[in-house]
Formats: C-alpha cells, sequence, structure tokens
C-alpha cells in the first residue's frame, strides 16, 4: 500500500515531496545535480459540469437544494441548465479525449450532496459549477407624508439591478478540513486500495499525501478560476469581478479542482437579455471551453526539475 502511495505521491508533487515522505521511513535519497526532464502522465479525460439550482421534485431525497435566483422573465436554474447542456456538448465535440458529466440534465433539482457525490463518483478531474448572480433589494427611505410640520418616512424595499459581471468562486480555506475529508474518501482510498476503515488518518504517508493533494487542487482551481474569467473578459468584453473564495459545499467536497462561475447578473435586464440569447450563452460556453483547453494544456506539460 505505501509503495502505491509513494509513487502517487510523486507524480502529483514530485520529487521534493517524495523526499519528504521518504525521509519518515529512515530511508536515504541520494542528491543529484543533474537537472530531470518530467513527462506528466496525467491526462485530464474527465469534467464534471453542474448546472446549479433546480426545481425541487416532490419525493426529493433528503438534502440541501436551493431553487436559485430570478430575472424578470426567467430563472436561473433554466439558464444554468441550458448552458450545461451546451458546455457538455461542446467539450466532448472539440476537446479530444474529455468526458463530460452533468450532475443534472432535467430541470428537476440535485442536492449539494448529490452533486459532489456525483463528482467523486465519476471520478471528476475538474468541476465546473455554472450559476447566475443576483444583487439583494435595497432598502430606501421613503418620504410618503407630513404630520404636525415634520417629515414622515417608511422604508420601502427595492430592487437592485446595477450588478454587472462574471465573478469566479473557489472554496473559503475556513472548509479545509471538509475538502481534507473529501480527498481522504476519494483520492487516497483509491491510491491505497484500501476502504476508509483500513486508513490511519495519523499515517504521516497518509497526511502528507493529502496535504499535497490539497495544495494541488487548491492551485488547480485558481489556474481554471483565471483561465475563465481572462476569456470571459478578452474575448467577450464582459466586466469581472474577479476570483473570490466562499464556503460553498459543492466545491470543497468535489475532490477535485473546481471553480464555481457567475455567468452575469440575471436581475440586470441587460445581462438576463444576455444569459438567455444564443449569442451570449453560446460566447460563455466556447469561453469556458478555450479556457479549459489552457488548463488542459498547462497540467499535461512537461516540466523539468
Amino acid at each position: 500500500m505505501k509503495n502505491k502511495i509513494l509513487n502517487r505521491l510523486k507524480l502529483i508533487s514530485g520529487p521534493a515531496a517524495l523526499f519528504m515522505c521518504l525521509s519518515l521511513f529512515s530511508l536515504k535519497l541520494e542528491a543529484s545535480t543533474k537537472k530531470d526532464t518530467i513527462v506528466n502522465s496525467f491526462k485530464l479525460k474527465t469534467v464534471i459540469i453542474d448546472p446549479g439550482h433546480g426545481a425541487k421534485a416532490e419525493g426529493s431525497p433528503p438534502g440541501h437544494y436551493s431553487r436559485g435566483a430570478d430575472g424578470s422573465f426567467s430563472s436561473e436554474r433554466n439558464v444554468t441548465l441550458a448552458l450545461g447542456l451546451k458546455l457538455q456538448k461542446a467539450i466532448e465535440k472539440d476537446i479530444n479525449g474529455v468526458k463530460a458529466v452533468l450532475t443534472r440534465s432535467t430541470a428537476d433539482d440535485v442536492s449539494w450532496e448529490r452533486r459532489a457525490q456525483i463528482a467523486n463518483e465519476n471520478k471528476g478531474q475538474l468541476f465546473i459549477s455554472l450559476h447566475c448572480n443576483s444583487l439583494a433589494d435595497r432598502v430606501v427611505r421613503e418620504r410618503v407624508g407630513t404630520k404636525r410640520g415634520k417629515a414622515v418616512y417608511k422604508s420601502v424595499r427595492v430592487p437592485d439591478r446595477s450588478g454587472k459581471g462574471v465573478l469566479m468562486l473557489i472554496y473559503g480555506l475556513h472548509r479545509s478540513r471538509e475538502e481534507e475529508n473529501a480527498i481522504k474518501n476519494n483520492q487516497v482510498e483509491e491510491d491505497s486500495e484500501m476502504n476508509g476503515a483500513a486508513l490511519d488518518p495519523d499515517d504521516p504517508v497518509v497526511i502528507i499525501l493529502t496535504n499535497e493533494y490539497k495544495r494541488k487542487f487548491r492551485k488547480q482551481s485558481v489556474n481554471i478560476a483565471n483561465f475563465i474569467n481572462d476569456e470571459l473578459v478578452q474575448n467577450d468584453g464582459r466586466r469581472t469581478e474577479g476570483l473570490r473564495e466562499q464556503g460553498l459545499y459543492v466545491l470543497c467536497h468535489a475532490a477535485m479542482p473546481s471553480v464555481l462561475v457567475e455567468t452575469g447578473y440575471i436581475n440586470n435586464p441587460e445581462e438576463e437579455e444576455y444569459l438567455n440569447s444564443e449569442e451570449g450563452q453560446n460566447d460563455i460556453v466556447n469561453s469556458i471551453v478555450r479556457a479549459i483547453k489552457s488548463y488542459k494544456s498547462q497540467i499535461e506539460g512537461v516540466t523539468t526539475n
């Protein structure tokens, strides 16, 4: 088991981390002054597409559900499903050797828990969750009359339609423990060919391998988020709110690099029209496909140590 884990650690982390791990078993590794060229054997084969939200069907299994935001004539859950179906087709058509798996393909909602489970069961290597943003109503004070010579005001809620642009979200570090557990259950277990009960969480090898996966996935999550953001801004001319951390369940429970893409503000009339148009949806899908191609080239590249 340890030999398999050590080999896996070498693949994901390189010689430096492997040396740290081997030292725990009192093994000596001779230093080499010669640079080694490593041909990365990793291939991106499975992308998970997660169309956010949905309509909760009667008799749905227990779990967390959310119907999503609404615009003046459309709903987030319908926009994300349309984008997800188009993105699946585009990935499998335009990116050779990559399969795209949807967490939902109908109007019915899928719980947060089940979405992460689908991603892990299908051995996803990249998780992309599609959403639409929305701003809450603003509360303003409005003059409604006069009483005894003094103005009378009341608080009213008015729609805030000022939001515009895309936003990339990655999991918040305050939920690192949950991500570690997901990695142990779905990555380390597979590497060890043992079930969860057989893994010793205090085993130094398990700890190092889990931390290396976490470090790698964090870096790759940032990379794919930046690739998507750059494509949407530079090729589609979209405004961006950049990249942020957020404590989202599906991002930290999917044991793989993950990003949530807020594709636009559905309660902004201009953006809602764009998000529902054929042109707008094709722009978004094509930008994400180009970003995945760039990401795939990066992680499958050749490195020199």
